[in-house]
């Protein structure tokens, strides 16, 4: 059940972003007096099809990889004399742009409207805060200390945990100095110190920059007190039930919820006592650890989860936008975006991160799964994710690619003439080449995460 709703999700994401994509295409074709054939979302065989008053043909393909829009095009076949006026290759330059720049730009449109439909209830950002700094590392070279609060990263302000962690991975397998600015709790004076990075987690296949930097940032310990428990599981079939506040392991106390982790994952498959307070009542109770393999070695499992924390009210920050903040936030967010995924893309090139963090089909169906289970704006803003990659990737200058297109014509706009058939055909062949490399890739990657 959970792989088929993985699969939905993800054929669910790519089926809004692919229609949003094309129907770019195909609104601003129309408006440029092009006649559009075909309008598919998928490729293979139409599982379902209908037309329009226009005559284009609009189906359901049954491969929910992509999609594209079929235009009259001299190039495909003869066109008949009185719809010549209509072919795509008949347009001038400048509309022949407009209508291929029009699915990334529509990709950019949604990924704005998201982003401002996720900002506009307010936003509660987790202040960030320093916990520990690990010696040795980039931050204690820079004299970073606890209770510090990270205000920027190279002078670009850093308001939350979030804010921070993306500006770090901006920073992802540079060398050079990186800043940070500083300031203390109930103080307005502001600190700046300097460390320096070479490479940094330039090799890691999945790099984590707060660890990466060396700090960990404040977070509520977890309670003793049990917030799930799971069925048929060692709790479970103790009688421990959400709620229970585990007082005494073994008749020690425990003074938070690591301690008595601790205790039930050293002794697996052996008794272990717990005191509980239930409301008003204490309960003892006597389970046996499940006995699972951990990174080589043997721990135990009872199958019990923490009450959630509460987060003091000193550490979070709330938002609120109105409809104008909300709408400039979007397009803010959708900038900002658009500009890490180039970035990445650049590092990719010239071995500044690993190829082995290019995602594919795989781990993208997964991550749709997840944040669908997660709630409705998890998903939704992992849909404003993906369609600013959609949009970005779409507009690179490579053959077979819109921004493959937009360099060709491009190039004839500013010579007078078209980049001839010979040229495109090789750059189409190289760029497909291209193409199928990292996918391939990305595919690799995803089998060698999840075997």
């Amino acid at each position: 059940m959970a792989l088929l709703q993985t699969i939905v999700w993800f054929v669910v994401a790519l089926g809004i972003l692919v229609t949003i994509h094309e129907y770019g295409h195909y609104w601003v074709a129309r408006r440029c007096g092009v006649k559009v054939l075909r309008f598919s979302v998928g490729f293979g065989k139409p599982l379902w099809r209908w037309y329009n008053r226009e005559g284009t043909e609009f189906c359901i393909a049954a491969i929910p990889l992509g999609g594209y829009v079929k235009m009259l095009d001299e190039r495909e076949g003869d066109v008949p004399a009185e719809l010549l006026d209509q072919a795509f290759t008949r347009k001038p330059v400048l509309a022949r742009i407009a209508v291929v720049a029009a699915g990334p730009v529509a990709n950019f449109l949604l990924a704005i409207l998201l982003f401002w439909w996720m900002v506009m209830p307010g936003v509660t950002h987790l202040v960030p805060v320093i916990d520990a700094v690990e010696p040795g590392s980039v931050a204690a070279r820079a004299g970073l200390e606890p209770g510090q609060e990270i205000i920027a990263v190279d002078g670009v302000e850093t308001p939350s945990a979030q804010a921070l962690n993306q500006r770090l991975l901006e920073r992802l397998g540079e060398t050079g100095t990186i800043s940070f600015t500083v300031t203390y709790p109930n103080s307005t004076l502001q600190y700046t110190s300097e460390a320096e990075l070479n490479s940094w987690l330039a090799g890691e296949d999945e790099p984590r920059p707060l660890e990466g930097i060396g700090i960990k940032l404040f977070s509520p310990k977890p309670t003793n007190q049990l917030g799930m428990v799971v069925e048929g599981g060692p709790a479970d079939r103790a009688g421990l039930v959400a709620g229970d506040r585990v007082v005494l392991v073994n008749g020690e106390p425990v003074s938070d919820w690591q301690a008595m982790a601790d205790v039930i994952e050293q002794n697996p498959g052996r008794e272990v006592e717990l005191t509980v307070e239930r409301e008003v009542e204490q309960l003892n109770v006597v389970l046996i650890p499940d006995s699972l393999e951990v990174d080589g070695r043997r721990v135990g499992r009872i199958g019990v989860g923490s009450q959630a924390p509460e987060w003091p009210e000193e550490y979070l920050r709330r938002t609120e936008y109105n409809l104008v903040q909300g709408l400039w936030r979007g397009i803010e967010k959708t900038g900002e975006t658009s500009w890490f995924v180039l970035l990445s893309v650049k590092k990719l090139l010239v071995g500044e991160i690993s190829t082995k963090n290019l995602s594919g089909p795989i781990t993208i169906a997964k991550v749709a799964g997840a944040s669908a289970q997660a709630g409705l704006a998890y998903y939704v803003g992992f849909l404003a994710l993906l369609s600013v990659s959609l949009g970005v990737f779409n507009l690179l200058p490579i053959p077979v690619l819109d921004g493959g297109h937009l360099l060709y014509y491009t190039i004839e706009l500013v010579k007078g003439s078209p980049v001839s058939e010979r040229i495109q055909m090789l750059g189409y062949q190289v760029g497909l080449l291209v193409v199928l490399g990292v996918m391939m890739l990305a595919i690799y990657n995803d089998i060698m995460r999840h075997i």
